[in-house]
């Protein structure tokens, strides 16, 4: 007994010096900061942060790999509690969320064969990219839900996936679980930036709304009387609701898809009610902002293109003023469209509505008279914007023979034209003159320039030489005349010093090399000025010399032209078709042009390259689309109402607006369509209908002409079993006419033929049932 006490007790003795030994051998250091971090993690694993886990992204905090609000689980009290323990501190980061894209139930969408397999996503799409006839549609199995270890993700009643954005923390296993590629992260810095692709479930009028307006939401929302919620849908893309309900052409309307039966939805008059109900309210509809910055941006013009972008800089946080040449805002909105279309009133309601969302303004605030480009980019503004407009803008400012030289040594060759050999215009030619696109006036121009004593003249044109209308003997007695001429060239920037243009760069458009050349007076041909953005051009050496000078130096910029317009395709160089504004017809355009100035704006200044995404949406875009409808009864539109002479006296404006019955009656003609689908079919929205109409028919023989059916959901079916029964019950008949594809195979599968009697013709069924 004593023995194996000893025994045991020496052998627990040789186990326990082993061990101590191998954990001296084998210790593995744990940072004590590392694991502070760890049990401050959530230990959701959700790999949101990019890492493979909560300790992995713990480890890459602490080395300074990560952020302390890398976690997006967390949110921003984890952020805090992270930089406290680091000691730092760290910025409010916007919240991201899940945003599903697809519109149309699951059950309603139209499907190209019958799935059978496994109930995941992925199963589903490894066949033809799925059952649905979308290619973009949603697939409905869940992968999304179960991929989301939070619980913020459900599937809807149309089979549609529902986020809950209390619970929804933004790391993304949804997006990555969909193979549909239809959920994806979004915010109000995400929305502003984007642009539709054809992987967006876009319809026919958001697709013609030069702002690219969410039309189906928010006539959905004022269909069910959320007047504010429809609002804010359109804020999103359109800072000027009221004034543009009652003076946009409705492009939409001419890309409706009720027109394949009847008439167009009165889309704008929609829009125009709920930003009356705002106003008449009194309280305003404010926009999500990102949360705010410390970057300043000065914005040239206060007209529609100048405050849509103040607006939208707003929203992304950061710090817009406006400097208005005149005493007032509005731009050519307050001058050159009569009282009784849109009063100033009305006007002025939009424009208080932008100022509201943290935009200043400075009025008879001229630039290149009052304030400079230089002197902005000196007082601290990140970004200085040109959005002073053309020609017709001059009369606002009552600059009509006034030559205006906004930008250094800039001016428009029209100015040049008008002035002559005289020079009356009093303008500053220096000794390097680049025209850019003169066409017929370049001639003319060139003498001028001679005239006054200039001696290096270089002209770019877009065009190759032999697609240019001007004579090949004028290009010829113009080389002849030392003068450069350079073809199928864009300018991509031009640069400068305090109150000096100093350079230009050019890409060639056939190979893509970009020059760079000397200049110090530049003529554009157009009737505007481009929409510049001018920034500080300094190096990494110059901010050190500052730095260490601890002066300011000579403001040297730089000013790039913004996005284009998506439309126009993707032509480079100032001048060109797809310029954000030239050749504008709408205000409409000029929102679109704001919103992307502004995000231009905010990728300039975060170093994010200006570049649109590969699948944008253009006039070239071949997409999925409608041209016909089944299924859609035939309803009139509603007609906007007019006072008449008596009444526009007392009242100041022509038409009347909707009521809210007609409202009602023209959102509820809306398809509510998507890419390709739309309301026309047996389906979850249009059974109840279908259940209502046959409520009264008792002991009757029914037979239905279902030719035109293209789809039957399970909704569907289920109203086909709710008649069958009613009928037989009161020894009634049913019979289906003329089933048709895929219809058939789904009555035929499914068991229903045994049920139903099936007819090809209406004689036959009127002979047989």
């Amino acid at each position: 007994m004593i023995n194996a006490i000893f025994m045991m007790g020496g052998l627990g003795l040789i186990i326990g010096a082993v061990l101590a030994t191998a954990s001296k051998v084998f210790y593995v250091y744990v940072d004590p900061l590392v694991e502070r971090l760890d049990d401050a993690l959530p230990g959701a694993n959700c790999g949101g942060c990019g890492l493979p886990g909560c300790t992995s992204n713990a480890e890459a905090i602490a080395a300074g790999k990560a952020g302390a609000d890398s976690c997006v689980a967390g949110g921003a009290e984890l952020a805090e509690e992270i930089a406290a323990i680091l000691g730092v501190t760290v910025e409010a980061k916007e919240p991201d969320f899940a945003g599903p894209g697809c519109n149309f139930g699951c059950d309603d969408a139209e499907i190209k064969y019958l799935y059978n397999g496994i109930n995941d996503c992925r199963a589903a799409a490894l066949h033809y990219s799925g059952m649905k006839e979308c290619k973009i549609g949603c697939l409905g199995f869940g992968n999304c839900v179960k991929a989301c270890t939070f619980g913020a993700l459900v599937i809807g009643h149309n089979g549609l996936p529902i986020v809950d954005e209390k619970l929804c923390t933004g790391c993304g296993a949804c997006a990555v679980a969909c193979p549909q590629n239809i959920i994806s992260l979004t915010s109000v810095t995400r929305r502003i930036l984007h642009e539709y692709t054809s992987n967006d479930c876009t319809t026919p009028c958001q697709r013609a709304c030069p702002a690219g307006i969410n039309i189906r939401e928010y006539i959905r929302l004022a269909d069910i009387g959320d007047y504010n919620g429809a609002l804010q849908v359109i804020k999103e893309r359109n800072p000027f609701p009221s004034v543009i309900g009652r003076i946009c052409p409705a492009p939409c309307e001419l890309e409706c898809r009720r027109k394949l039966i009847d008439s167009p939805v009165s889309i704008n008059p929609i829009k125009r009610f709920v930003a009356d109900y705002e106003r008449k309210s009194g309280k305003r509809v404010l926009p999500y902002k990102a949360p705010e910055t410390d970057k300043k941006i000065a914005i040239i013009g206060g007209g529609v293109e100048g405050l849509t972008a103040a607006f939208y800089s707003a929203r992304l946080g950061h710090s817009p003023k406006i400097f208005e040449a005149t005493d007032k805002l509005g731009g050519l909105l307050r001058i050159a469209i009569s009282k009784e279309r849109l009063s100033h009133e009305i006007l002025d309601w939009d424009i208080d509505g932008v100022l509201e969302m943290g935009v200043e303004v400075a009025k008879e605030q001229a630039l290149g008279k009052d304030v400079f480009i230089n002197s902005l980019l000196k007082d601290g503004y990140e970004a200085v914007f040109l959005a002073s407009g053309g020609w017709d803008a001059r009369l606002g400012r009552n600059a009509k023979t006034k030559v205006e030289e906004l930008i250094p040594g800039t001016y428009l060759l029209i100015d040049l034209i008008d002035s002559g050999n005289e020079n009356k215009n009093d303008m500053k030619i220096a000794s390097e003159v680049v025209i850019v696109d003169g066409g017929k006036a370049t001639l003319e121009a060139v003498k001028i320039c001679k005239h006054f004593g200039v001696k290096q003249i270089t002209v770019l044109f877009r065009k190759k030489r032999k697609l240019l209308s001007l004579d090949q003997e004028i290009l010829t007695n113009l080389e002849n005349e030392g003068v450069e001429l350079l073809f199928n060239v864009g300018v991509t920037k031009i640069s400068g010093e305090e109150r000096e243009l100093k350079a230009l760069d050019y890409i060639d458009f056939e190979t893509g090399e970009k020059k760079n050349i000397s200049v110090k007076t530049l003529l554009l041909s157009s009737g505007r000025l481009p929409e510049l953005i001018f920034r500080k051009e300094v190096t990494q050496e110059e901010e050190k010399e500052e730095a260490l000078n601890n002066s300011e130096s000579r403001i040297k910029w730089e000013g790039v032209e913004a996005h284009k317009q998506p439309f126009g395709g993707r032509e480079k160089g100032l001048l060109s078709n797809s310029d954000v504004l030239s050749g504008y017809i709408a205000a409409v355009k000029a929102l679109g042009a704001g919103r992307r100035a502004a995000a231009s704006i905010h990728r300039l200044m975060y170093d994010i390259p200006l570049v649109f995404p590969d699948k944008i949406l253009s006039d070239t875009s071949i997409l999925q689309d409608v041209n016909h409808l089944e299924g859609v009864v035939s309803s009139p539109q509603q007609i906007m109402p007019v006072y008449d002479k008596r009444e526009l006296s007392e009242n100041g404006e022509i038409e009347k607006g909707f009521t809210k019955d007609m409202i009602k009656a023209s959102a509820q003609r809306c398809l509510q369509c998507g890419l390709i689908c739309y309301d026309g079919e047996l389906s979850l929205k249009t059974a109840p209908e279908f259940e209502k109409f046959f409520e009264k028919f008792e002991n009757k023989k029914i037979i239905l002409n279902v030719a035109k059916l293209e789809y039957i959901s399970s909704a569907g079916l289920r109203s086909l079993v709710i008649l069958i029964k009613k009928l037989y019950a009161t020894d009634g008949k049913l019979g289906l006419v003329s089933l048709q594809g895929i219809v058939r195979e789904i009555i035929e599968v499914s068991g229903f033929a045994d049920l139903i009697k099936t007819f090809e013709t209406l004689e036959e069924a009127k002979a047989n049932l």
